[in-house]
């Protein structure tokens, strides 16, 4: 069975990519380039799902937004 998730790809300030799966809490990886991260992050979710899936709820992802805050 294939399953889609929505991977967060940002960038640090040392410009190492982080990748995170909000469907999956507490999955996620790093690497210094795009590749690199894409099969880190699918090695991940597929461990993820090996130990958890029993855990792991059916959910739908709306979207990302940025809110600018006063500080």
């Amino acid at each position: 069975m294939k399953r889609d998730f929505t991977v967060v790809i940002e960038r640090d300030e040392d410009g190492i990519y982080v990748a995170s799966v909000p469907e999956l809490v507490g999955c996620h990886t790093q690497a210094e380039t795009l590749d690199e991260l894409r099969e880190r992050i699918t090695e991940a979710v597929q461990l993820y799902l090996e130990v958890e899936s029993e855990k792991v709820g059916a959910s739908e992802f709306i979207g990302i937004q940025r809110v600018g805050v006063s500080v």
